[in-house]
């Protein structure tokens, strides 16, 4: 499974300590945190919804909350999935393959609207299934956000809806929490359409979470902040998550350091190209691993 295409005009800030909260504050624990992760990667647009907005629920917005239900809502969302397979390898996927492509292509993005606020500002926003539609045919995501974790000396800190936690460990906590929150009935919707159960899922939302957010990091000038924040997000014990992010590093042919991680779950893209495996993927080995990182783009 490839990461979404990087945005040629990306712009890149590089700073190497801790999150600062903006300079002006937005009124929106959120705002600014979605407004920077939209500048970088501009394939995802996120709006808020106030507490009166309806969630959109139609003309290509599919509400999270329906796909948990896994009806009619998600055979469509897979439909879509089916006819990309065709158009980009000329046959069809298993349908176990399928929804794995499909949640992929849901939970990679949906990581983002909890661990991109966090990384960049100390902030965590409660995203329950039920507060959040998708429009995956523009990259648009609804949200909206009711309560959210902060520290203590985080001005969003008055807001209504903020809960103060005492540490950086207790806001860690409160990431692993909300992603579960968010991800947990979706899981439950795409589960019987997949091979997998229990703790192959959620193995894949641990990929999910560390390989969206080292990419983001990796936009905004930060991945080695970005390896490190994750590494203590995911030390291993965490359950339901399944493993660390599993951070390595390679040496390239002229002495480069290369990071790599091995992924927890696999994404089944070797059921269309069996020669083709992700770079990720365990069963890559370390000299075809080097060769196709020196290969890819800088960015």
């Amino acid at each position: 499974m490839t990461v979404p295409a990087l945005a040629a005009s990306a712009p890149h800030a590089r700073h190497s300590g801790r999150p600062v909260h903006p300079t002006v504050f937005s009124g929106s624990p959120v705002k600014d945190a979605y407004t920077r992760l939209t500048e970088v990667f501009p394939e995802l647009r996120i709006e808020e919804l106030g507490p009166a907005d309806a969630l959109p629920a139609d003309g290509g917005w599919v509400p999270a909350a329906a796909l948990a239900a896994g009806g009619p809502a998600l055979d469509a969302f897979l439909a879509w999935d089916d006819a990309q397979v065709v158009e980009d390898y000329g046959q069809r996927a298993r349908p176990d393959v399928v929804a794995s492509f499909g949640l992929h292509r849901y939970a990679w993005p949906a990581c983002l609207l909890i661990t991109v606020p966090w990384f960049l500002h100390r902030r965590v926003p409660r995203l329950p299934a039920e507060q959040v539609s998708h429009h995956r045919a523009e990259g648009r995501w609804a949200v909206r956000v009711e309560e959210f974790a902060c520290l203590p000396d985080d001005p969003a800190a008055t807001l209504p809806g903020a809960r103060t936690v005492p540490d950086e460990e207790a806001l860690r906590a409160e990431v692993r929490d909300a992603v579960a929150e968010h991800l947990a009935p979706v899981l439950g919707g795409f589960g019987p359409r997949m091979r997998r159960r229990g703790r192959a899922l959620w193995g894949m939302a641990t990929d999910e979470i560390v390989e969206g957010l080292w990419y983001i990091a990796d936009l905004v000038g930060e991945e080695p902040r970005g390896m490190r924040e994750l590494e203590a997000l995911l030390p291993g014990a965490t359950k339901p998550y399944v493993g660390t992010p599993g951070f390595r590093t390679l040496t390239g042919p002229q002495g480069e350091s290369l990071p790599t991680r091995d992924r927890a779950s696999c994404c089944l893209f070797y059921t269309l190209r069996p020669e083709d495996t992700c770079v990720t993927c365990p069963r890559t080995g370390d000299e075809e691993r080097v060769t196709r990182l020196c290969a890819a783009p800088s960015t």
